[in-house]
């Protein structure tokens, strides 16, 4: 596939199963040797793993919408610059659900290979939005 398309296979499955929750559609963007990177590790996800993230997150920000602001590409690489905008209504990493709307920037790194999503890494300013929201705070020394 070209860059052209590796980028639109990217932009799809965010609109097509990310936004819509339709786990169904995974199998038309997402490899079954799909891995996730985390901190530089490399997780086997496979379908069953792409599913449980995609529903996980909307478990947390039921009406989440990632917008993919810029992409570039090369080779098999896709690079997304992401804003994400959902309401905070479910626990995650020990953060109980604020209620609020928060706004995430990101940046995704995908890996296309056939016409598939085999991995899939990235990074996100999500420190902001939860002090923002109150989910968290910071202690100044002493306290």
């Amino acid at each position: 596939m070209s860059t052209e398309e590796n980028k639109l296979l990217v932009r799809r499955y965010m609109d097509e199963v990310v936004n819509t929750g339709d786990v169904g559609k995974l199998a038309e963007f997402i490899s079954p040797d799909y891995v996730e990177v985390y901190r530089n590790v490399r997780y086997a996800m496979g379908l069953d793993g792409a599913k449980r993230h995609v529903l996980g997150g909307r478990d947390v920000y039921p009406d989440i919408h990632v917008m993919i602001e810029q992409q570039i590409a090369e080779g098999d690489w896709v690079v997304s610059r992401i804003t994400a905008r959902g309401t905070h209504r479910g626990a995650w990493l020990g953060m109980k659900p604020t209620g609020k709307a928060l706004e995430f920037t990101g940046v995704n790194i995908d890996k296309v290979v056939d016409g598939r999503i085999v991995e899939h890494g990235g990074a996100a300013n999500m420190l902001e939005p939860f002090l923002e929201a109150g989910a968290i705070r910071v202690i100044g020394p002493g306290e």
